[in-house]
């Protein structure tokens, strides 16, 4: 009985139990209001721009299956000190990336496309370090998934046009990063 956990074996099966859950009701039971409609509002953007509802849906759905096991592995301390470091820079990373997205829809003009995708990727590169010894390749597959999505050239610069189709989208995407930002869970 070398190497048996029940306690291993549990975490195992909540992160296998809600990856296969993600869907909208069992996200609200996970996630705050203000997250979720982030969430809507990013499906809605993708769909929009990728014109594949199935795309759109599968991106926000990795997502969310991203964040609940890094959930699971922080509520079962999962993490080292030195991941724990790993898991602040990533914090940081984050928002940072909120306060510039933030930014750059507040000022007109003031979109550097260059900026999002370096922050993203950061973001992206931190979180696959983070969970590296974790998380399976098919994780680490839907992070990449994700992050590559969203920082996509294309995608920035028509969410970024003032007068685009996008520009709505956007504009509820900010207001609930800034509140998420405002009430420190950012």
């Amino acid at each position: 009985m070398e190497g048996f956990s029940s306690k291993d074996l549990a975490m195992q099966a909540q992160k296998k139990l809600l990856s296969r859950m993600a869907s909208k009701s069992v996200v609200q039971l996970f996630i705050d209001d203000t997250s979720s409609q982030i969430l809507d509002e990013l499906y809605r953007v993708s769909k929009e721009h990728s014109g594949n509802r199935t795309e759109a849906h599968k991106v926000v759905k990795d997502l969310i299956k991203v964040v609940v096991k890094v959930g699971v592995l922080f509520r079962h301390d999962r993490f080292s000190q030195e991941e724990l470091s790993l898991a602040q820079e990533f914090r940081s990373k984050l928002h940072q990336g909120a306060m510039t997205a933030i930014s750059f829809h507040q000022v007109e003009f003031t979109f550097d496309q260059a900026v999002m995708e370096e922050l993203l990727t950061g973001c992206r590169d931190l979180l696959l370090k983070l969970v590296d010894k974790h998380l399976t390749p098919k994780s680490h597959g839907r992070i990449r998934h994700v992050f590559n999505h969203y920082s996509d050239p294309d995608l920035l610069s028509r969410l970024y046009e003032p007068a685009g189709p996008l520009w709505p989208g956007l504009t509820r995407i900010c207001t609930g990063l800034n509140k998420l930002v405002e009430e420190g869970k950012l």
